[in-house]
């Protein structure tokens, strides 16, 4: 399905009409289901299947394959959106998107006709990657996969699995079989109806819908057809295709939370009324001042967003190294989810008291926060830019000296 005659990315009109595409399916269905996702912790499984209907769990995919075709600035752009409504929809949207396109970038023809058609009817995927012995450091995995005949055995055990117990397939990191490298990684695709998965229940402070719990993989059968790649490809792929898609996805569905706050938070100050001066609160000078404050971040996170996302399609599309744009898109990180920490608190600043009350306010100032932690960290993540900047090794297996892979 096509969604424009005319494909410009540099086109304000052409960004527009996407944001447009998808944003009815956001008013009718995401935007009417988040408080329930939120109150009960439950999985946006009506949401996803919407989005599914349409294409745009297909965003990145190639018509071929059943999608859309839009790339990273369609996926950067529908991340956005939806954030701007429910986080947990957004992040598990971001997580999926990303596992499905890791298959496009990576998998063969066999692997695309059985776990990327099925996405258009509502198929859900993931990433399984990191392990709670190597805490932030994700791409640092102490499991390894074992051979048995010709296929591979899993045992492991992860941790913030974005809808873990509901994918019905994880792209799953571990190192690669029989090697003593602990940079020699390997990702699987795991079907999620695989004997020997548990996962666990997920409790939290917000972004209550996405179930990132914790997951365990005992003795989990993968046939040898449903290696991604070759083994040992594991930090190609996190470099070239893991990174950005998962960055630049869920960056932009904290731009979206930050949006969403500010446009609470405008609304209510427009509609707010002290009756004692007879004055809204949107006469307030120091109210303003503060919302302006969010916009103004907002307004260049935005240009950045649409740059990074168009500059990934360009290198994409010429067969370069997605890894050279590897520092910026953890700036970028770093950025937007201190910006919806920013703005979820000002929100809940306006609204003074009625701030605290359950409703969105409070929802968006608990969903906010999980950004910060997010892998990568924003604590690692500006130790990463700080080392880069410095020519400094990232040493991100010890003693390893690649500092190719931003993870």
């Amino acid at each position: 399905m096509s969604i424009v005659s005319e494909k410009n990315p540099y086109s304000r009109e052409y960004v527009e009409e996407i944001r447009q595409r998808i944003r009815p399916i956001i008013e009718t269905v995401i935007k009417a289901n988040a408080e329930i996702i939120d109150k009960e912790a439950k999985f946006p499984r009506e949401n996803l299947l919407s989005l599914a209907k349409e294409g745009w769990n297909s965003v990145t995919i190639d018509e071929k394959w059943g999608g859309l075709g839009l790339g990273y600035l369609g996926f950067a752009i529908a991340a956005e959106e939806i954030g701007k409504v429910d986080a947990s929809t957004a992040l598990v949207y971001a997580m999926h998107v990303g596992g499905a396109q890791g298959i496009h970038l990576y998998g063969n023809d066999e692997q695309k006709e059985r776990w990327l058609l099925p996405i258009r009817d509502g198929l859900i995927g993931t990433f399984s990657i990191s392990e709670k012995a190597t805490r932030g450091h994700v791409w640092y995995s102490l499991s390894q996969a074992e051979r048995r005949a010709e296929d591979y055995i899993i045992n492991a055990e992860k941790s913030f699995t974005t809808s873990g117990g509901q994918a019905d397939f994880y792209l799953l990191q571990t190192r690669t079989p029989d090697s003593e490298d602990v940079s020699d990684l390997s990702f699987f695709i795991v079907d999620g109806k695989s004997k020997g998965i548990t996962a666990q229940p997920w409790k939290a402070l917000g972004v209550r819908g996405n179930h990132s719990g914790p997951i365990r993989y005992d003795d989990v059968v993968v046939p040898k057809r449903d290696l991604l790649g070759k083994e040992g490809l594991g930090k190609d792929i996190i470099a070239e295709g893991i990174n950005p898609i998962y960055l630049v996805g869920l960056s932009s569905a904290w731009l979206g939370v930050a949006q969403g706050a500010l446009d609470a938070a405008v609304n209510h100050v427009k509609s707010a009324v002290n009756k004692g001066f007879n004055k809204r609160l949107a006469d307030y000078q120091v109210l303003r001042a503060r919302l302006a404050e969010v916009q103004i971040q907002i307004t260049a996170l935005k240009a950045w967003q649409l740059d990074l996302a168009r500059h990934h399609d360009e290198l994409l599309a010429k067969g370069e190294s997605l890894s050279l744009l590897g520092r910026e898109i953890v700036e970028f990180k770093v950025q937007t989810t201190e910006l919806a920490d920013f703005a979820a608190r000002v929100a809940m600043e306006v609204a003074g008291g009625y701030g605290y009350a359950e409703g969105i306010f409070e929802r968006l100032y608990r969903d906010a926060r999980a950004g910060i932690p997010m892998a990568p960290s924003n604590h690692i993540g500006r130790d990463q830019v700080g080392k880069l900047i410095l020519d400094l090794p990232l040493e991100l297996w010890g003693e390893d000296k690649d500092a190719s892979t931003t993870a």
